[in-house]
C-alpha cells in the first residue's frame, strides 16, 4: 500500500466527525488525494430535504476543483457503521468525471479497510464518448 494511502485513512476518519447528519445519523468522511499531494477533506452534508444532500466524496472533490485541481490520485471513504460501505452511484458517476483510475479505499478503522478501483465499481460508465458518439 502506498504509504499516502494511511494518511488518506485516517483524513477520513477524521472528516467524519465533521459530518452534520442530523436526520440519518450516518456520518461519512472522505479524504482526497489530488495530483499535487494535497489532502482535501469532506463530509457529507444533510439537509431536510434529502436531495439537497451533498455526500462527503462530492464535498472533498469540489473543494479540490474549486481550489484549480484537476488530477487525483486516491479516495478514502468512512462511515459510522460497523460495514465497509461504498460510494453510492451518484458520486461514482460524479467522480468518473474527474478520475476515471481513481483508487477508491473504503474504511471501516485505521487498519481495516478495502482498496479497489473506480472502474471496478463503475463498469461501462456513463462518459463524454457516450454523448459524443450520439452527435455523428
Amino acid at each position: 500500500m502506498h504509504p499516502e494511502y494511511l494518511a488518506l485513512i485516517e483524513h477520513s476518519l477524521e472528516a467524519r466527525k465533521r459530518s452534520y447528519s442530523p436526520y440519518s445519523r450516518f456520518k461519512v468522511g472522505a479524504s482526497l488525494l489530488a495530483g499535487s499531494g494535497k489532502i482535501y477533506t469532506g463530509a457529507n452534508i444533510e439537509s431536510a430535504s434529502y436531495s439537497l444532500t451533498l455526500c462527503a466524496e462530492r464535498v472533498a472533490f469540489a473543494k479540490a476543483i474549486s481550489d484549480g485541481e484537476k488530477l487525483f490520485k486516491a479516495i478514502a471513504v468512512s462511515v459510522s457503521t460497523k460495514e465497509l460501505v461504498y460510494p453510492c452511484g451518484a458520486c461514482r458517476q460524479f467522480m468518473f468525471e474527474f478520475a476515471k483510475d481513481l483508487d477508491i479505499i473504503v474504511v471501516k478503522s485505521s487498519n481495516q479497510y478495502v482498496i479497489t478501483k473506480l472502474r471496478d465499481l463503475l463498469p461501462e460508465a456513463f462518459e463524454r464518448k457516450s454523448i459524443t458518439s450520439s452527435k455523428k
